[in-house]
């Protein structure tokens, strides 16, 4: 019995050691300092709804505890209602809903698809301590605006549709806010595919957010702390620019 025992907190304390070696100390130290300084975690984990547009392709929107997202297509007026827990949901194209089984899936996928890739260019912040990632520090850097910073590596184990990324992220000193991001397709690439300012943090509820990406933006960023459940279940577009948001009303949103 006391051998058995003695095997169990040998796996336990090997177990704990290579979690913690898989991210370098310094790296979560500062990782930290980064969420709390985006709000906090628990700030972030009460956020309840956020919508934004990705460089005026679409429109999302997203309930965090739900796993409900909307996603609105300007251009095509097509419309993606899913849940990204379940990939259930429904589609409206071709000026009709689509009910086809196989091309509801195809659009189910498609649409998760879209925002993972979205969400993360507007939250990623918040998401350095997340599970699969590994941050490396890598140093002191300054960006491109001729801030100091710290360096930081995040590469993924098993995660998101594109476990190859590689991500290097500056965090200024002085704020502990990340203010620049360099992209890599594949951990081994030398060179980024691209490097961009992740700059103009606002207030939106109880969090900060940055729609300032170089020569793209993300805009129309609004938190709220309810919306109506027909935001997720109807394919009519609701008008935010009528919504009152978390920073102007918290309890209430009229339309």
């Amino acid at each position: 019995m006391k051998k058995l025992l003695f095997i169990c907190i040998v796996a336990l304390f090997s177990q704990t050691l290579k979690a913690q070696e898989a991210s370098d100390a310094k790296a979560i130290e500062i990782a930290d300092k980064v969420m709390a300084a985006m709000g906090g975690k628990k700030a972030w984990d009460e956020t309840r709804h956020i919508t934004w547009n990705f460089f005026g392709a679409r429109t999302l929107t997203w309930d965090k505890w739900t796993g409900n997202v909307r996603i609105d297509f300007p251009r095509d007026k097509s419309v993606i209602l899913m849940n990204i827990n379940t990939d259930t949901g429904k589609v409206f194209k071709y000026g009709t809903e689509q009910t086809a089984a196989d091309s509801v899936k195809k659009y189910m996928k498609a649409g998760k698809g879209a925002w993972i890739n979205d969400s993360y260019w507007l939250t990623m912040p918040f998401k350095l301590r997340d599970n699969g990632v590994t941050l490396k520090y890598l140093g002191e850097e300054k960006t491109e605006a001729g801030k100091e910073a710290y360096l930081l590596q995040m590469t993924f184990k098993e995660v998101g549709n594109t476990p190859n990324n590689m991500y290097k992220v500056w965090v200024e000193k002085e704020s502990n806010l990340l203010t620049q991001w360099a992209y890599f397709a594949k951990s081994t690439d030398e060179k980024p595919g691209f490097t961009r300012p992740w700059t103009d943090y606002k207030p939106y509820g109880k969090i900060i957010l940055s729609g300032e990406r170089g020569d793209r933006d993300l805009t129309e960023i609004k938190v709220f702390e309810a919306l109506p459940e027909s935001i997720y279940t109807d394919f009519k577009k609701p008008d935010f620019s009528k919504a009152k948001d978390f920073n102007k009303k918290k309890d209430k949103i009229e339309f």
